[in-house]
Order: structure tokens, then C-alpha cells, then sequence
């Protein structure tokens, strides 16, 4: 099988979608599948004059005998591109969703995404809520949609961070889906229990960022909140097994990879169920709640940072559910599956 990932640039982009791409990319060739990748230049997902013609370079340049798979960030710049040609999409989730956007670009993008989605050989997407989305929203026969969770990599059981004090982490871009925002104001209400948060994230909006800085003094918790920027690798680890529960308040997520992180290394999860997000998580592993239920949430994390034996137990649950969650390489040979099933028309 021959493949070409057309995604914007750059690849080495560090989220929870690019993530997947690369170890999606790497698995693939590591079975024996050729992989190109072209990235686009340009402003992405709604396509300014730039991303259109890096589209329409990408489209000429595609070797005759490779299979176009789109990622649904760049899908928009190829409206109007795509032919009779069999071609995929990976759809972490409709761009249409993405909060924070503005009304009038979020209408464009689901007008185009409504048109492009069924008009695709096939969607590849990481969850079944957003496999059911597509259906129900999009008009995307279920026969050309295929689910292929991301997979796991083997991670060390975190011990807690062995202190008084409750160390809570949050994962995740500082953009306004991932509910930063919820969470501090939730946790304000705590002020008569013990507790630290470090929020571990990229600033694409450093504008939105600040805000969120100013929100911490607002509220009178800045001493107690630690915003440390992207991390990966042994800086990001160091957090994860110095953490007591992981939280996130995200307003959608079409998996939520980092969630499965914390799961893996069996930290307390506590969520709203943005997405797909509370699919992920066993009743015993944590708390789920609405999106946007602040007192709900607040009184869920009372209940987790002042009862230490009910945090031990959901940690118990919460590592046992990760050690059932798929490896890379397993669901590596489910996304080649996927290609060629929907590259044939076999719905």
C-alpha cells in the first residue's frame, strides 16, 4: 500500500491530533507500508488564498499510484479539488465544532465539511462518538466510516506526588475548548483545602492565554496555578508521576489521547464529558461531568482532593482501565485495515 498524509504544516505540530498522525505514519511504515507526507502551507482549517494554493500543489503533486489520505484540519483547502479519485479523511473531529471559533467561521467550515465529508471514499476517525457524528450530522454513510482508537504506549504507574498537598495536572493546549478556564474557577471555590494545579500546554493564542493568567489573579488563586508551557518527553513524565489527578474540563475532544496518558499511568481522572472524552473513563476511575457544570464539577473535585482513600481507590480502577487500552502497533494494523477497506469500497 501506498499512502500520502496531505496535513498542515508542520507535522512536527505537538497536540493530541498530530500525535496520532506521527505514530500512525511510523507504524505503517514499519509494517511495510510506504508513507509520503505532504505538508501545506497557509492558514488552517479555514483556508486563506495561501492554504488553497498549497492544496491545489499538493493535488498536482500526488504520485498516480498512492492512495490520498486528507487530515480533516486541512480538508477545507480541498474543496473543489477532490475527483473521482478514491480518497480518505481523517477526521479527528469536524473543525466545525471547535469552540472558541467565531459563529460566521464555524458555519463556513460545517458548510464545506458537510459537502467534502460524503463526498470522501471514506472517513477514518479515533472514536465512535465522532463515527456517530458524522453520520447523524454529516450524512456520512456509516459503511464509509471506520473507527481506529489511537493506541497506548507502555508508561510507568505514577506513586503521587507523596505530599499534603493534592497535585492536580491538566494537559492541553491553552485554547478555549480545553475548558481551562471551567477548571480554574472550579477549583477557586476550593479555597479551604490544600491543593496545586500545573496546566502543561502550548499557546497558540497568547492573547487567549494571558487571560487565563489574568483569571488565576482575578480570583485570587495564582499562587497555587503553574502554567509550564509545551512539555514532552522526560519534563512531561517527571509531572505525570508527581501528579495525584489529572483534570481537564474540555468542551469536546474526538478521543482525548492525553486522558488515556493519565489512565495508563492510573491517575484519578477528572473531566467534563466534551466529546468523547467521558466514554473514555470508567464510573470507578474518576469523575465525569456536563460540559460547563461548574458547580457540579467543583463539588466532584472536592470530593477527590479531600478524600484521600476515595483517590486511592479511583487510582486502582483508573491504572486497571489503562492496562486494557489498545498498543500502537495493534492499532497501527487496524488503521491499514481501515485504508484498504475503505479504499475498495467495501463499506
Amino acid at each position: 500500500m501506498r499512502l500520502t498524509l496531505l496535513v498542515p504544516a508542520p507535522l512536527a505540530t505537538i497536540s493530541g491530533g498530530y500525535g496520532y498522525d506521527r505514530r500512525v505514519i511510523a507504524e505503517l511504515r514499519a509494517a511495510g507500508h510506504t508513507v509520503d507526507v505532504l505538508e501545506l502551507a497557509g492558514r488552517h482549517p479555514l483556508p486563506d488564498a495561501t492554504a488553497r494554493q498549497s492544496a491545489r500543489d499538493a493535488w498536482a503533486a500526488l504520485p498516480p499510484d498512492a492512495l490520498p489520505l486528507i487530515d480533516g484540519l486541512g480538508l477545507p483547502a480541498f474543496d473543489g479539488l477532490i475527483d473521482d479519485r478514491p480518497t480518505l479523511g481523517l477526521i479527528h473531529h469536524p473543525t466545525s465544532l471547535e469552540a472558541g471559533t467565531p459563529d460566521a467561521d464555524r458555519a463556513a467550515l460545517a458548510e464545506i465539511e458537510a459537502r467534502m465529508f460524503p463526498a470522501l471514499s471514506g472517513c477514518i476517525v479515533t472514536s465512535d462518538t465522532t463515527a456517530e457524528t458524522l453520520a447523524k450530522d454529516f450524512a456520512v454513510a456509516p459503511g464509509r466510516i471506520a473507527t481506529v482508537a489511537p493506541g497506548t504506549d507502555p508508561a510507568p504507574r505514577s506513586p503521587g506526588s507523596g505530599s499534603p498537598t493534592c497535585h492536580i495536572l491538566s494537559v492541553g493546549a491553552l485554547i478555549p475548548r480545553k475548558g481551562h478556564e471551567l477548571l480554574l474557577r472550579a477549583l477557586a471555590r476550593l479555597f479551604d483545602l490544600d491543593w496545586h494545579l500545573t496546566i502543561a500546554g502550548g499557546t497558540p493564542d497568547p492573547v487567549y492565554a494571558q487571560t487565563l493568567t489574568n483569571l488565576a489573579e482575578e480570583l485570587k488563586i495564582i499562587q497555587r496555578v503553574r502554567f509550564v508551557g509545551t512539555l514532552t518527553g522526560d519534563a512531561l513524565e517527571t509531572l505525570w508521576q508527581n501528579s495525584d489527578i489529572f483534570a481537564l474540563a474540555t468542551e469536546y475532544e474526538g478521543y482525548g489521547m492525553v486522558i488515556a496518558e493519565a489512565l495508563k499511568r492510573g491517575l484519578p481522572v477528572a473531566i467534563t464529558k466534551g466529546g468523547a472524552a467521558g466514554a473514555l473513563v470508567p464510573d470507578e476511575a474518576g469523575i465525569a461531568c456536563d460540559v460547563g457544570d461548574l458547580v457540579t464539577y467543583s463539588k466532584a473535585l472536592r470530593r477527590v482532593i479531600f478524600d484521600t482513600e476515595l483517590r486511592a481507590d479511583m487510582a486502582q480502577a483508573a491504572f486497571e482501565a489503562g492496562q486494557a487500552l489498545p498498543d500502537w502497533s495493534t492499532q497501527g494494523a487496524e488503521f491499514a485495515a481501515a485504508v484498504i477497506r475503505l479504499s475498495e469500497g467495501k463499506g
